[in-house]
């Protein structure tokens, strides 16, 4: 009795009919085979997906391995301390001062003086002003305004030490500012009047500035009024008429109308000031370049 299995798969040839599946096999060497009949599709598949991963791989390593853009510097900051306006500066002569004041834990005095800012250095301050009451932490500032009598008490912790700016009418350059216990301790008077003030209204401010470490020289520029720096902490790069020279901390420099000058920052740490600015209002405190010349 012929073998029916076996006799299915002759063919007419006598040889050996392959299976369907065989035969699926062997079409995905010549065309891509139909879904779910073939073997060959799983591999197929299998080697495009490898493919697929590999090439996903490589991107990733390829895009890390582009360098990334350089980071941009942090940023000069300015913080306005105090301010207030003045509505003329020209009916006599004005100069700038600048005084250490040191009042001992827990002691009061009395402080009265020309237009000026208070900065505190250190310790804190409790000052009282007519019906007003501000405490002056390290950092902190006020204005007080010319004629007025402030009253001053330290902190129970520690001395209080402050700076002083003011804005000197000739006639009292040297009329004493306080009363015992504050000491005083000038640092720095302007030789002349501040020049070129004008008529008008006039903007009047303690503003501290910090540059970031490695911060090349700013482009010349001038003053449109004028300003007194005191360095509080880093060393600066000050250059006035192509001469660079270090201010470090404690340095006073006075800017008049017209000087040109650079700041800058070579160190590696930050490096902050004061600048007791005064400027016509709506005009710019610094202003780009040489100011233009008088006809």
């Amino acid at each position: 009795m012929p073998d029916r299995g076996r006799s299915r798969r002759l063919d007419r040839r006598g040889f050996t009919r392959p299976t369907r599946r065989e035969a699926d096999c062997a079409r995905t060497k010549w065309r891509w085979p139909r879904f779910g009949r073939s073997c060959g599709i799983r591999e197929i598949i299998m080697r495009f997906t490898g493919t697929g991963i590999m090439l996903f791989v490589a991107g990733v390593f390829a895009g890390s391995a582009v360098a990334q853009p350089a980071q941009a510097p942090p940023p000069v900051t300015r913080t306005v301390v105090a301010a207030t306006k003045l509505p003329s500066v020209v009916e006599t002569p004005l100069y700038f001062r600048a005084l250490r004041l040191s009042l001992p834990p827990r002691e009061t005095s009395t402080l009265s003086a020309a237009n000026g800012m208070l900065y505190q250095l250190s310790g804190s301050t409790e000052i009282s002003l007519g019906s007003e009451t501000k405490t002056l932490h390290a950092g902190d500032g006020m204005f007080l305004a010319a004629g007025k009598a402030a009253s001053l008490k330290a902190g129970s912790d520690e001395a209080s030490t402050l700076l002083h700016f003011l804005l000197t009418p000739a006639p009292d350059r040297n009329k004493p500012v306080v009363t015992v216990p504050l000491s005083t301790q000038e640092l720095y008077r302007t030789a002349a009047p501040i020049p070129d003030l004008k008529p008008g209204i006039h903007d009047l401010n303690l503003t501290r500035v910090t540059f970031p470490a490695g911060m090349p020289s700013n482009p010349p520029h001038h003053r449109s009024g004028a300003a007194l720096y005191y360095v509080l902490s880093g060393t600066g790069t000050n250059t006035i008429q192509g001469k660079a020279e270090a201010r470090t901390p404690g340095a006073l420099v006075y800017e008049p109308f017209g000087l040109v000058h650079q700041w800058g920052n070579a160190g590696d740490g930050p490096f902050s000031f004061l600048a007791f600015n005064i400027n016509p209002e709506g005009v710019a405190a610094v202003v780009p370049g040489e100011p233009p010349q008088s006809k």
